[in-house]
């Protein structure tokens, strides 16, 4: 069995031990929420134990090599013997209100693809970007979500700003 599997750090334990040593307002959570929501996207999810430096270079299971990520947000992270590196990344991925992390990479995936921001794009349009809530519902029954996801992904997102657009246009 890994060591890992074998790790005696509880997540009260991560809690505990970075409410008091990390500015909250650098990371997607409150610290009373911690235990809920990912640091990374602040999403209501079951959270993982991510190391910060993986346990394979070295990393401790030890409170202060840990923070608790979503199953996305996990796999994304750095698996570096870094820790400034992770933290850097960590802070720049910050939401700045809960359950919009996702919608905002769809965005900046939607400007990478057509090099316009979506924002844009329903300004030419003339609808206004607080009226995209009710579009963008009506396009999610013509998406799916990868197997075992809880939610979309960046491109998915991407996608239906796309489709918002083109119908919008037509």
């Amino acid at each position: 069995m890994s060591a890992y599997r074998n790790s005696k750090t509880t997540i009260p334990d991560i809690i505990k031990y970075w409410e008091v040593n990390i500015y909250e307002g650098d990371l997607s959570i409150d610290f009373s929420e911690a235990h809920e929501r990912c640091w990374r996207c602040g999403y209501k999810s079951k959270l993982e134990k991510c190391h910060i430096i993986p346990h394979s270079l070295g990393g401790p299971d030890s409170p202060d090599n840990y923070v608790l990520l979503c199953s996305i947000c996990h796999s994304e992270g750095p698996n570096i013997d870094d820790r400034d590196f992770f933290w850097d990344w960590l802070k720049a991925h910050k939401a700045i209100f809960y359950n919009t992390y996702w919608i905002t990479r769809g965005m900046q995936e939607y400007e990478l693809v057509y090099k316009k921001s979506i924002v844009k794009e329903l300004l030419e349009l003339n609808i206004s970007p607080d009226n995209i809530k009710p579009l963008l519902q009506e396009q999610i029954n013509k998406c799916s979500w990868h197997f075992g996801q809880p939610r979309m992904n960046p491109a998915t997102i991407a996608g239906l700003f796309y489709m918002i657009v083109k119908g919008l246009k037509a």
